[in-house]
């Protein structure tokens, strides 16, 4: 994954063949803010700029400009998959849930 980071932000970017020029979504946001830059420097200056237009708008609505998240979220596996996990958990001395946010928090670590 191509991520660019701006002020504590970050941002997926992706090539758009069709126009030539690389496109940036930011993360995160209760809203969409995206640029586009044909070189790594233009793009992390449009970035800059759509940020600082859609925090300003944030600001001028009253509007909290990033999301908040709860900390839950339902993950669906295959029956199989929870036994095998329900066990290794169990093996560990841990619960599933200190069990899959130690592998989650690795993976995003990676």
């Amino acid at each position: 994954m191509n991520v660019m980071t701006v002020d504590g932000y970050q941002a997926r970017i992706e090539y758009d063949s069709d126009i030539d020029m690389f496109r940036g979504e930011i993360l995160g946001l209760t809203g969409g803010a995206d640029f586009y830059g044909k070189t790594p420097k233009e793009l992390k200056a449009e970035f800059k700029k759509s940020l600082a237009v859609f925090l300003e708008v944030c600001a001028e609505k009253g509007i909290e400009a990033r999301r908040n998240y709860s900390g839950k979220f339902n993950l669906r596996i295959s029956p199989k998959l929870h036994e095998r996990l329900a066990i290794a958990a169990q093996a560990e001395g841990k619960s599933i849930n200190t069990l899959a946010q130690e592998a989650l928090a690795q993976h995003i670590a990676a």
